[in-house]
C-alpha cells in the first residue's frame, strides 16, 4: 500500500463497532420506553425523541415495535447520550434507596411483631407517638398472625411507620431542591 490509499480509507470505528454503538443506544431508547411518565417527563431530550419514545409505548405489534425502536435509536444518534445516562443512574439509584427503605420498614414492622422491647425502643426514639394506639396497633397484629385471619393491623403498622420513618431523599436534582425549598416557603 502506498500513502494515497491510506488517505482513501481513514481510519474511523469498523463496522462492528458502529453496529455496537447503534445497538446501545436503542437499548438506552429502550430504558426510556421503560420509564414511568414523571420521570420520563424530567429526562431532557429533543421533542422528536420524546414524541418517538410516546410512540413506541403505544406500539404493540412486534415488527412495528421493532422498526419504532430503530427509528429511535437513529434519533439518538443526533443526541449526547451522556446526560439521559446519568439521569437514568439517577433513577436507578432512586429506585435502590426506595426498596431499602420499604425493606427497612418491613424489617422493623416484623422486629415490633416479634420482639416485645421493639416497641419500647420505636417509642423513645419518636416521644410524639400515641402510646396506647401503637401497643393496639400490635397487639391485633400479633392476634390476627395468631388466628391466621387478615392482616389488617399488620397492613397499618408498615403504613404508620411509612408516615413516621421519611424516605431519603439524597438523590435530588438541585433544581428539585430549589423547587422543594420554595413549596416550604409558601406554606
Amino acid at each position: 500500500m502506498n500513502e494515497t490509499d491510506d488517505q482513501e480509507f481513514p481510519e474511523g470505528p469498523s463496522k462492528s463497532q458502529r453496529k455496537r454503538e447503534s445497538t446501545a443506544l436503542q437499548d438506552l431508547g429502550e430504558a426510556l420506553e421503560a420509564l414511568p411518565a414523571d420521570r420520563l417527563a424530567r429526562v431532557e431530550m429533543p421533542d422528536a425523541l420524546r414524541d418517538a419514545i410516546l410512540e413506541a409505548r403505544r406500539i404493540r405489534q412486534h415488527g412495528a415495535l421493532r422498526r419504532q425502536r430503530q427509528y429511535i435509536g437513529k434519533l439518538m444518534r443526533s443526541v449526547d447520550p451522556a446526560p439521559i445516562r446519568a439521569q437514568l443512574a439517577v433513577f436507578e439509584g432512586q429506585s435502590h434507596a426506595h426498596t431499602a427503605w420499604l425493606h427497612h420498614i418491613e424489617n422493623l414492622r416484623e422486629r415490633l411483631l416479634s420482639d416485645e422491647n421493639a416497641l419500647a425502643l420505636l417509642i423513645a426514639d419518636h416521644p410524639a407517638l400515641e402510646t396506647q394506639r401503637w401497643h393496639t396497633m400490635v397487639r391485633n397484629a400479633r392476634k390476627e398472625r395468631a388466628e391466621h385471619k387478615a392482616p389488617r393491623a399488620f397492613r397499618e403498622i408498615f403504613q404508620e411507620l411509612k408516615l413516621l420513618i421519611p424516605e431519603p431523599r439524597q438523590d435530588l436534582a438541585p433544581n428539585d431542591e430549589a423547587d422543594e425549598t420554595q413549596e416550604d416557603d409558601h406554606e
